[in-house]
């Protein structure tokens, strides 16, 4: 029978069913594999027949079985998968399971979604946990039956006796389980993973219908009685206070309760805390939203209100061309002897990449609802972060931090963006002013143009290859905006001369991570000029790279990343995306492919593409092949493949369409009429996944399949066309040809 149809619980709503009477059996959480020594190996308090505190797990007498998902679900399947990976080691059948989402709470253990880490944190943990009940109620059908529990097999939410066929349900032996002292972590023997009868399958999301269905999932669906609207006007320019404002019109109009100006909480250019502002509390998000288009502020200048994208632009030229000794330069690494490199090269190219500011344009409009009542506050908000939630409001309430219990909501896009919360300092500072409940929405112009944007860059390359055809040197000149400081070293891992030097403008743009933080640009900007550097060898790309990779299996750079590099991982899926494509084949004019490759978020990524371009420069993305290496074991293959569909098309999408420009200290765009996103007839013709599994821990796929399509669209392209894209997004350029 399967378990109540639940899935959001409040704390208190936790409690309430894991005290139900009669209830279950409940599992806390073991110990961690790096709990320090010393410490005891579980914390468990016996209550009745449940196990408390460290709740994910519960066994109900009537055999339903509910898992609580901890985490917040973003769209990447988290929900779906990681109660999975419990629910085989427990050896249930997926149909008794119940997901429940839990509230913030620190029994749960880290609670973020962001970085692609949800998997490789919690995958061993939660094999674990299910094995452990398992152990644990195998031992219960033992002593039931006097008999040895070797005897004893458990399978689809029973344990069955092998000499005398007898089988005991697991919903019957959750009385006697909860007698049992949890046996030591270690002692606990996992399945073996060739035995996985529900890991690797494709499982539809478990809120799959609800989602389609419309019911009250999201951040946008919460209500409270008695609750107020509001929205909350911040200056166009990132950083300035609002001087004056015609609050006292405002407040006479149609369904509006209150108007006020909010002064600056955290110091001008922090973007994490409570920026000024003016907020409109309202009966109906209608009314607040519609008294917003009489609001008239005067703000202040702001910190940098003449900045500008070309002002940018002119900045980095400029400190490129003074050179290495430049004031304004910092030499972050050298290998080798430079110099003598280029002067002893065959072949030296120089190539100059830009890319701009891009928002993560989540389809769901930040929004937070806060209910304060004396020093504590109820919070319903789809963040990617709740303990950063809970700290921000907790510091713009002036109330202890457990004083804030959060409730996860499903999110309808984060990217990194939610893993900030300004929108819940925003919607807490109003709360406790107002003494009601009040649900905050940001419009399509909030969300754009107070945005925590992806940097955009310059990155001035110069490269040479020798007789051989081997790349010989790299020398790299990244000029950034302070947040994306540091260019990737991935090319110091393989080239005995290197020479990276950092610059970085000032600016006051709010920028945060952005899908794949750092590798979404370095790779294109690596790929595409190892491109470069491969035909200026007369190589194939495919081969140059390969060569580049060389023989070894790890190549480890304390310089870069601080840990070794799995170069045979990679030759591997490189061969293997090609093999796939079918590389080399002959191509019609105006036809392409290209390869791009990367690892990024622990994955090991290779994609090739396949375009066409016509005469007038119409592009087409005929075909995207991806070989992924993310370790031994594809948890569920229906949410892995949609993460690399997902990856590809946002990949694409960011690299053809996106683009904000910056002028006067504030984003120019408002909405998507001006913010160009990819549309259907644009996404690719086909996309073609193929898993490679290796004997390696399994690692997210949230992030890692984006970098790669960039480099392998626009190398496509050049293949193609013989034109040579150098700037982001590619709408900017004329890829005519004749």
């Amino acid at each position: 029978m399967n378990a109540p149809a639940l899935t959001q619980m409040d704390r208190r709503g936790f409690l309430k069913l894991a005290t139900v009477a009669g209830g279950g059996f409940v599992l806390g959480s073991f110990v961690r594999a790096d709990t320090p020594a010393g410490l005891p190996t579980e914390s468990v308090e016996k209550a009745g027949d449940l196990f408390a505190p460290n709740v994910f797990l519960r066994i109900a007498s009537n055999g339903a079985v509910t898992i609580v998902s901890a985490r917040p679900e973003v769209g990447q399947g988290i929900k779906t998968s990681l109660p999975m990976v419990v629910a085989e080691e427990l050896g249930v059948d997926w149909k008794d399971v119940t997901v429940v989402s839990g509230p913030l709470d620190p029994s749960f253990g880290p609670q973020f979604a962001g970085g692609s880490v949800s998997t490789p944190m919690s995958y061993g943990e939660m094999r674990k946990m299910g094995a452990t009940a398992r152990t644990m109620l195998l031992e219960a059908a033992a002593q039931t039956w006097s008999v040895p529990a070797s005897e004893c097999v458990a399978q689809l939410g029973a344990v069955r006796h092998t000499p005398t066929g007898r089988i005991l349900k697991y919903g019957d032996l959750v009385g006697k389980a909860s007698t049992l002292a949890i046996p030591d972590p270690g002692s606990v023997v996992l399945k073996d993973p060739n035995s996985f009868s529900l890991l690797g399958t494709r499982v539809g999301g478990v809120d799959n219908l609800k989602v389609v269905t419309g019911q009250a999932l999201f951040g946008i669906d919460q209500k409270r009685p008695s609750m107020v609207y509001a929205v909350y006007v911040k200056s166009p320019v990132w950083g300035a206070r609002a001087l004056s404002a015609n609050v006292d019109h405002v407040k006479t109009l149609p369904g509006v309760r209150d108007a006020f100006i909010v002064d600056r909480t955290v110091p001008a250019g922090q973007i994490t805390g409570l920026v000024p502002g003016v907020a409109i509390i309202a009966d109906s998000t209608w009314s607040a939203f519609s008294a917003r288009t009489e609001l008239k502020v005067t703000w202040e200048a702001g910190a940098f209100p003449s900045s500008s994208w070309e002002g940018f632009a002119g900045q980095a030229r400029e400190i490129a061309a003074a050179g290495a000794d430049a004031p304004k330069v910092k030499e972050t690494r050298r290998d080798g002897d430079i110099d003598q490199a280029f002067a002893a090269a065959a072949k030296v190219i120089e190539a100059n990449y830009s890319y701009p500011f891009i928002s993560h344009a989540n389809l769901e409009p930040q929004n937070c609802l806060v209910e304060v009542v004396g020093d504590r506050a109820d919070i319903w908000a789809p963040t990617q972060n709740p303990s950063g939630a809970q700290k921000i409001a907790a510091e713009v309430l002036g109330v202890p931090a457990d004083h804030v219990h959060v409730t996860i909501t499903r999110i309808g896009g984060g990217f990194g963006r939610r893993l900030d919360s300004d929108p819940v300092a925003e919607c807490a500072a109003l709360a406790q002013k107002t003494g009601l409940p009040v649900k905050l929405l940001w419009n399509r112009t909030d969300d754009l143009q107070h945005d925590h944007y992806r940097p955009g860059g310059f990155h001035f390359l110069k490269g040479a290859v020798d007789a051989q055809g081997k790349l010989s040197a790299w020398r790299s000149h990244h000029v950034s905006f302070g947040s994306n400081m540091g260019a990737d070293d991935y090319p110091a891992r393989f080239v005995p001369n290197y020479l990276l030097l950092n610059s970085s403008l000032e600016n006051g743009v709010p920028q945060g991570p952005w899908r794949a933080p750092g590798s979404n640009t370095y790779a294109w900007v690596t790929g595409c000029f190892l491109d470069e550097l491969a035909h200026a060898a007369s190589k194939d790309p495919v081969e140059f790279n390969l060569a580049l990779l060389g023989d070894k299996d790890l190549v480890s750079d304390p310089g870069t990343t601080g840990r070794a590099y799995n170069a045979s991982r990679m030759r591997n899926v490189v061969r293997l995306v090609a093999e796939k494509a079918g590389w080399g084949r002959p191509m019609p004019k105006g036809s392409g492919m290209g390869l791009g490759y990367y690892f990024s978020h622990q994955g090991y990524i290779a994609e090739v593409a396949e375009v066409t371009v016509s005469p007038k420069g119409d592009l087409r993305v005929d075909r995207v092949v991806a070989v992924v290496d993310v370790g031994s074991q594809i948890v569920n293959l229906s949410g892995a493949e949609n993460q690399v569909q997902g990856s590809i098309i946002d990949g694409l999408n960011a690299a053809w369409r996106q683009e904000l420009d910056i002028r006067e200290g504030h984003v120019v765009q408002a909405n998507f009429d001006e913010y160009t996103m990819l549309r259907i007839p644009d996404a690719p013709r086909k996309i073609e996944i193929h898993f490679a599994k290796t004997n390696y821990p399994p690692t997210g796929l949230g992030e890692p399949a984006l970098p790669p399509l960039a480099p392998a669209v626009f190398n496509a392209i050049f293949a193609a066309t013989g034109k040579r894209v150098r700037q982001l997004p590619l709408s900017r350029t004329d890829l005519s040809w004749s």
